[in-house]
């Protein structure tokens, strides 16, 4: 071998080695969040429940199983902190990004379920497991994701509340994802992704309002609140 292939093998040697290292790292990650990735299917077969039948022993029980699905979760992330090498967070987030914003829609709804109110950052991350994390947070982005999912998610309920007879939970979501709306016209979104999907927010919120009309001009709707309802649609 001539001086200038050892000089060229010298220099590109340390570049495979680079090359591989991250392959290594990144098929540890893929395996992990595969780990991750079968509570989360779990917990979103176990929230179905809700579109199904309006039972809140049934309901309460699925809340319950699914906090107890998210030690899983937490499990996987904890040991996903542990691999990825120190402030090399956004050369890896692709690879739990979508499933981060799977898990912060999930623990909004199981609040929203529970408690009837909307779901801080900071809870959400310590439900997914981040707050115990050295290298790995909840992004924001990731946690707008997962409440603009749950306007989706929520105008389905409104809809199918209504074919099992509950009619006033339409109006506790309307009100509900009124206010998110509210709360998300207050930014001044940059991000693409994030901005397109805001969009659609809009539709949510008609949704759900007609919904709620439609209950108000057949009656349908808890005393005192058909007024309320009729304006509300007339302001859309």
């Amino acid at each position: 071998m001539d001086n200038t292939n050892i000089i060229i093998t010298n220099i590109f040697k340390p570049f495979q080695d680079h090359i591989n290292a991250e392959q290594d790292i990144r098929e540890e990650i893929r395996n992990i969040i595969k780990d991750i990735d079968k509570p989360l299917r779990e917990i979103v077969t176990q929230l179905q429940v809700i579109h199904h039948k309006e039972n809140s022993d049934q309901i309460n029980i699925a809340c319950l199983k699914s906090r107890e699905l998210f030690e899983d979760v937490r499990i996987g992330f904890s040991k996903l902190d542990k691999i990825i090498p120190d402030g090399q967070y956004y050369r890896y987030n692709d690879h739990w990004r979508f499933a981060t914003q799977r898990l912060s829609f999930l623990s909004a709804l199981i609040v929203f379920l529970e408690k009837g109110f909307l779901i801080d950052k900071d809870t959400a991350a310590d439900m997914i497991g981040f707050n115990n994390t050295l290298r790995l947070h909840l992004d924001i982005e990731d946690y707008l994701m997962g409440l603009l999912n749950l306007a989706t998610e929520l105008s389905r309920l409104a809809v199918n509340s209504v074919t099992y007879g509950n009619f006033s939970r339409p109006l506790e979501i309307s009100k509900f994802v009124a206010e998110l709306n509210a709360g998300f016209r207050l930014l001044n979104l940059k991000n693409d992704s994030l901005r397109k999907r805001f969009d659609v927010l809009k539709y949510d919120v008609k949704k759900i309002e007609e919904v709620v009309y439609d209950l108000s001009i057949r009656g349908l709707l808890p005393d005192g609140n058909t007024n309320a309802a009729a304006d509300n649609n007339g302001e859309t």
